[in-house]
């Protein structure tokens, strides 16, 4: 959040996680002591290099996975004679499950490692997507059993993103976290982008069943990879004694939490948040439908690439100018770069609904957040079918988009809402 971004060298509480010295420690369950300065080691930089490379893989292949159903959907309609609202369901729960394991995988992440949670939920989320195609085939009724497989894919894949976050704060330096993300969250981009060219020759060639099978297994394979040579082939175990002894012990209490959400800063970023996010997500299942239901002569696999090439160049660049950036100790040019790149995001979304309204060319800028579009996607489809047209859907996403952009402008601040800014101390508000 451009709120509360971190202000350059100035001492005070991390956002991730609470700042310590090598003498705080930290008890156990059992009574022992543990010096939270080992656990929050950082990594080497060519092992954090490695590891770069890893996890921009694996949030690749996470969109694979993801992106398959929408890549199939308009195919396994056809073959299931599902109407656009049973589509819309099928691809909506997913977000249902994506919801709800957001907070778990970054608090299990803190306490037992984050390399851990992704190992297994990918080995997880890879294991159910491939098994997808056997559930919609032997299921004598396919609509429920791939609602299932999806929002258990929105469980599994719930925790992907806070697991990332948790890792490169205990494991990164705070001058290459802005890199090292933004690097990673650029797969989203990069995976959308594989499945859509890829996928489509895949559909095209052997059948929608294909896309699952691949993009599942070798989200397994990467999976597997991790274990044997990163992790040396220690067992990913998580036992309730270390969910109860490991990780920094939160110092907030509901007092600041209560005075946190009261900020009309906090409240315009999530409400813009939630704007943009559903855009995201009803862009993303729906379009592979849009461009095949008005172009269907055209080839597939140039609609679902086409519009990822953007994303990719500038999410490094936000990435490298923001850590520069710190490097100077300008945070308030970050908060300010921030808040222009949301309302740029509002705005460009909104005038990707045009466009494709027009249609013309479409670009697409998105970023990967909680999940809102639990209820567009969904809607989308019933709209879809009601009124027999797409433009009631992109109608809806532009005034959506709108009133997240008016609502960050006039609300939203370039400033710490945990800093008295007047008398330049923070307060008892800690992230």
């Amino acid at each position: 959040m451009a709120i509360l971004q971190k202000h350059g060298k100035i001492s005070g509480p991390d956002l991730v996680c609470l700042k310590e010295t090598p003498s705080d420690t930290i008890g156990d369950a059992g009574g022992h002591q543990k010096n939270w300065s080992e656990h929050n080691t950082n990594w080497p930089r060519p092992l954090a290099r490695v590891w770069t490379v890893v996890l921009l893989l694996g949030t690749c292949l996470l969109y694979c996975a993801r992106v398959a159903m929408p890549i199939c959907a308009v195919s396994m309609a056809e073959k299931f004679n599902w109407t656009k609202r049973e589509q819309g369901m099928v691809l909506g729960s997913f977000f249902w499950g994506y919801c709800f394991t957001q907070v778990l995988g970054g608090y299990v992440s803190d306490r037992v490692g984050g390399e851990k949670v992704l190992l297994l939920s990918a080995a997880a989320w890879g294991a159910m997507t491939a098994f997808t195609p056997v559930l919609a085939h032997f299921c004598s009724q396919p609509i429920f059993s791939m609602t299932l497989a999806r929002f258990l894919m929105g469980l599994l894949q719930g925790v992907h993103y806070p697991s990332l976050v948790s890792l490169c704060s205990q494991k990164v330096v705070e001058s290459e976290r802005g890199f090292l993300m933004s690097t990673v969250g650029s797969g989203s981009y990069l995976g959308t982008l594989v499945i859509g060219g890829a996928g489509s020759l895949m559909l095209d060639l052997y059948g929608w069943e294909s896309v699952f099978y691949v993009s599942g297994l070798l989200s397994v394979l990467w999976a597997y990879c991790i274990w044997k040579y990163l992790l040396k082939g220690e067992g990913p175990i998580i036992t309730l004694e270390s969910l109860g002894r490991g990780g920094p012990r939160s110092k907030l209490s509901k007092r600041h939490w209560l005075r946190l959400f009261k900020q009309p800063a906090v409240c315009a970023v999530i409400i813009t948040h939630l704007c943009t996010a559903s855009t995201f997500f009803t862009m993303l299942s729906w379009l592979p439908t849009y461009f095949k239901d008005t172009f269907p002569d055209a080839k597939g696999w140039v609609f679902n690439v086409i519009p990822w090439f953007v994303a990719i160049p500038s999410s490094l660049f936000s990435g490298c100018l923001s850590d520069h950036l710190i490097s100077r100790g300008n945070a308030r040019d970050i908060n300010y770069l921030s808040s222009g790149n949301k309302c740029s995001e509002c705005f460009s979304r909104s005038c990707l609904c045009v466009h494709v309204l027009s249609p013309n060319a479409v670009f697409l800028c998105v970023s990967d957040r909680v999940s809102p579009g639990v209820l567009m996607v969904y809607f989308s489809g019933y709209l879809i079918e009601a009124t027999g047209s797409w433009a009631s859907v992109f109608t809806l996403i532009t005034v959506v988009n709108l009133v997240g952009l008016v609502t960050f402008l006039a609300f939203a601040e370039a400033r710490r809402v945990d800093m008295d800014s007047s008398k330049g101390h923070y307060h008892d508000i800690h992230i």
